[in-house]
């Protein structure tokens, strides 16, 4: 009985048939998690990359619709008859500005989801990180009941406090959009009708 004091923590857990099999579950799941973080962590990249997509066909949309609106309106024949129809542009480009500024606000609403599902992941990954540390460090004096029980606790209780919504960087963007969009209208009115 001596003997099985003195051995270390890892070699008393591969005697032990409940805590081997306890810690080779927690072992496997370890590596599902960072399975999870890193599947994560690339569809995080994804969305930040498709926003700045949208960012860059909104400017290109509007550089193009302004750039054909003073190429017509350069022509002297059809100035008159431009300003009467002016309404047909502006409202074109007022409908792809708003759908343009619902994509971009839906990508960074699916951006802040997944990075909150990351820190989540992450959470995770360290509190069972701590559990296999202690069933490593303790071998058999780790409790299986108290120790999993515990774990199992600490997850239940994480509460996910709702802050009150603040103004946010993404908020000043779609303003910034808005703004843009409303420019562009005033700017057609004005390349069409001088």
């Amino acid at each position: 009985m001596e003997s099985k004091q003195y051995l270390h923590p890892l070699h008393q857990i591969a005697q032990t048939p409940t805590h081997k099999l306890l810690l080779k579950q927690w072992l496997k799941e370890e590596e599902l998690i960072l399975n999870r973080i890193s599947l994560k962590e690339t569809q995080l990249d994804s969305t930040r990359h498709q926003i700045t997509q949208l960012y860059c066909l909104f400017f290109l949309f509007h550089s193009t619709a302004l750039l054909l609106l003073f190429s017509a309106a350069t022509q002297p024949a059809a100035a008159g008859h431009l300003c009467k129809r002016s309404w047909v542009p502006s409202l074109c480009s007022l409908l792809f500005s708003l759908g343009f500024i619902w994509a971009i606000r839906y990508k960074n609403d699916v951006e802040c989801h997944v990075e909150k599902m990351l820190e989540r992941e992450k959470e995770d990954s360290s509190l069972l990180a701590k559990c296999v540390e202690e069933l490593k460090k303790k071998g058999l004096e780790f409790d299986l009941l108290k120790e999993v029980d515990a774990l199992r606790r600490a997850k239940s209780l994480r509460v996910e406090s709702k802050p009150v919504r603040k103004w946010s960087g993404r908020d000043f963007v779609t303003l910034f959009f808005f703004t843009v969009s409303c420019l562009v209208l005033g700017l057609t009115r004005v390349i069409l009708c001088s």
